[in-house]
């Protein structure tokens, strides 16, 4: 029996909090302040503050706020995409291009690294890195240009290639990434905090690890490449065939005082909206943060496994909802814009059929998901018949990749504005018991 109007709003709502909690979870002003490093400890030396991602501002501002040492120690540089950025006094802010590169970044990148020149080992550099550094550190090995990097990026973006393969093929043409900025920071201290927005919370794969170490090679790039069939520029293979590219590997004694520690999770977002809906009274259940693979593909099996919660019981019982997270992709074969998360949440309410009792949000903890300002949607009962009700057809639209327009027209889509965090994707849907 169809739910009343009041019921579904009273899900979307619920939806909408949930998503809301997870991206509260990882806010820098609460993951921040635990990490800092103790004024006592640096003695005569430097603090310098250098980061790159969508939550680099604010968490560079979290590190003004809660720095307990005199604020003259302060001082640095991080770059943020485009309208992500936050008043700092003593950090300078600067914005760039995401998710596919421009000259601002590159710029900001080389005054980034030239700030760590000459650092001697009384210098602590505190890292700051959250997804989306890959694009604004965009600088790359010498005999390579802004314009390869672009034709790279978007090469990739529309591949299919997971974020970890991205991000190997980066690594290998950066001047900056794989471990490159931490040797420059050498004999300095460094500590990196990482706000995962990649499944398994890797730190190479974390803005392609400018601080860490990487055991990736250049091979490994190439094959990437021939794997996706992804077209390079004359320049850029000669790079990764010649080994011109390689990164910095574990033990290599430039990265000997580094420390990394992860402070903001995917599955930490996740466990944020399992309590609330524990409150709401919704038995949670986290299906994975780090579930991979063509958004259609991933959309599917979830509303399989919803289908079956709500038809069997089994493999659980209704009231409750099922939270995962990590970073599908999307093959870009049609006309439209893309966006994994609306892919996945189209995708998955196709498959749904209208079922009665199920609900569900899939949205970018960053705000973007894609290239659009558009964090993800909601599909509810009644999504379907009010599309076919327009005339805008879901295939049509799933087939040319249009997850962006079809919830547009119904007027579905969640736009949070920039999060100012970056916790990758997040997923809930709600199975209401039998009425």
């Amino acid at each position: 029996m169809p739910q009343p109007a009041s019921s579904q709003a009273h899900q979307a709502q619920l939806l909408r909090r949930l998503f809301d909690a997870a991206i509260a979870s990882a806010q820098p002003a609460v993951c921040i302040p635990p990490h800092l490093p103790d004024p006592a400890t640096l003695g005569s030396g430097r603090l310098i503050v250098i980061g790159a991602g969508k939550a680099s501002a604010a968490m560079a501002r979290a590190v003004e706020q809660h720095w307990r040492g005199p604020k003259s120690q302060l001082g640095g540089l991080v770059v943020t995409r485009y309208g992500y950025a936050v008043p700092c006094e003593h950090i300078e802010i600067v914005e760039a291009a995401h998710p596919v590169p421009d000259a601002a970044g590159l710029a900001a990148a080389e005054r980034l690294l030239a700030l760590v020149q000459g650092l001697t080992a009384d210098d602590f550099v505190l890292c700051l890195i959250s997804g989306g550094g890959s694009s604004l550190l965009p600088l790359p090995l010498p005999g390579l240009t802004l314009d390869h990097k672009q034709a790279v990026n978007r090469a990739l973006l529309k591949s299919g290639a997971t974020i970890s393969e991205m991000n190997c093929v980066r690594r290998h043409l950066s001047a900056i990434k794989g471990g490159r900025l931490a040797a420059a920071c050498h004999p300095a201290r460094v500590l990196t905090l990482l706000l995962s927005d990649v499944p398994g919370d890797n730190p190479i794969d974390i803005a392609s690890g400018p601080t860490v170490p990487d055991p990736t090679t250049c091979d490994d790039a190439l094959a990437i490449v021939r794997r996706y069939g992804i077209e390079l520029p004359d320049a850029v293979r000669e790079v990764l065939e010649s080994g011109r590219g390689e990164s910095l590997k574990p033990g290599d004694e430039r990265l000997a005082r580094i420390e990394t520690r992860m402070i903001a999770t995917p599955q930490m977002a996740l466990e944020a909206a399992a309590a609330l809906a524990r409150e709401a009274g919704y038995t949670p259940y986290i299906l994975g943060d780090a579930l991979e693979g063509e958004a259609r593909d991933v959309g599917k099996v979830l509303a399989g496994i919803a289908l079956q919660v709500a038809q069997r019981g089994q493999p659980v019982a209704a009231p409750c909802v099922l939270l995962s997270g990590g970073e599908t992709t999307v093959t870009v074969r049609g006309q439209g814009r893309g966006g994994r998360n609306v892919e996945c949440l189209l995708s998955l309410g196709i498959t749904l059929a209208s079922h009665p009792r199920i609900h569900a949000l899939a949205g970018d903890t960053d705000g973007v998901d894609g290239q659009e300002e558009i964090a993800g949607a909601i599909f509810t009962p009644h999504t379907l018949t009010r599309a076919w009700a327009m005339g805008v057809k879901p295939l049509d639209r799933l087939a040319e990749n249009d997850g962006h327009g079809f919830f547009e027209a119904l007027g579905d889509a969640v736009v949070t504005g920039p999060t100012l965090t970056n916790v990758n994707d997040f997923r809930a849907i709600l199975i209401d018991a039998q009425g």
